[in-house]
């Protein structure tokens, strides 16, 4: 028995809970509570996911990331710190903590500091491959330039989320589904600053004093059936949006699955504050 050692809180996100394993070299760390009253364990294991997934993942990291500027001008966006650790670091090790073993980075702008922090993905429990992109290629152009070798549902999301989704869960209902395109929404509340009036011709038939309207938005996030990226190998840059209409177009089902309201979407300097705690 030791009175010394190391532990973590039970508010510790499992990313954090894997760094320091990884750099004290533990298999399994004890969760205590305010009182340092024994509340679990974490093992390795069970943050890497005990089954593997056949499932390989795409997280496209090419974009210039201008509305973040000046912060982009010298790192690309995936990897600016939130709480400490590059944006793509925490959805890596979130993937590998739910099974994705394979995962491919497509990249362009100052691609090479991405290389240089991932490597080959073994230190972080996976195997990555870099596509890429010789101009920004987009959701579409990315998939076209995969491997033929996809051969199961792929999971594609945008390297800038800061998101604990369940992924393995959205690969399920995807394959559940039968859908051609699975696409990841969150809610987005609009709030009317003014009174909004209800008319007819010259007079008032109603008043709405300030609304609130909701709109299910795209996450960044999309599985797609491996039967999807040889048909954008010819395309060049394609948006995701000609993706969907092409399956649309062929009567091809497209479904959708919730992210859920534990996300942000890092595109400009007041969601970065969000994620950052800031706002």
């Amino acid at each position: 028995m030791q009175t010394r050692f190391t532990w973590v809180s039970p508010e510790m996100n499992r990313a954090e809970v894997l760094d320091i394993m990884k750099a004290r070299g533990f298999k399994q760390i004890p969760i205590l509570g305010p009182n340092m009253e024994l509340l679990g364990l974490h093992t390795i294991d069970d943050l890497l996911g005990t089954k593997p997934r056949e499932n390989a993942a795409l997280i496209l990291c090419g974009g210039f990331g201008t509305r973040l500027h000046p912060i982009t001008a010298t790192i690309p966006k995936p990897m600016i710190l939130v709480a400490g650790r590059p944006i793509l670091e925490r959805i890596v090790l979130h993937l590998v903590g739910s099974g994705f073993r394979k995962i491919f980075l497509a990249t362009h702008y100052l691609s090479e500091i991405i290389e240089a922090h991932f490597e080959d993905g073994k230190k972080f429990g996976c195997s990555i491959e870099y596509i890429k992109e010789t101009v920004p290629m987009g959701t579409g152009g990315a998939l076209g330039l995969l491997p033929p070798s996809i051969t199961s549902p792929l999971l594609v999301m945008n390297g800038d989320l800061v998101t604990n989704f369940d992924a393995g869960r959205m690969i399920d209902h995807h394959t559940a589904s039968g859908n051609m395109v699975t696409v990841g929404y969150s809610t987005h509340i609009h709030e009317v600053p003014f009174g909004v009036l209800d008319l007819q011709g010259d007079r008032v038939y109603g008043w709405q004093e300030k609304p609130r309207v909701s709109f299910p938005v795209s996450a960044g996030v999309y599985v797609v059936d491996p039967a999807v990226p040889p048909r954008l190998r010819p395309l060049g840059p394609t948006p995701i949006t000609w993706v969907v209409d092409n399956c649309l177009s062929q009567g091809e089902p497209v479904g959708v699955f919730p992210i859920g309201d534990d996300w942000v979407d890092v595109g400009r300097h007041e969601e970065l504050k969000k994620a950052r705690g800031d706002a």
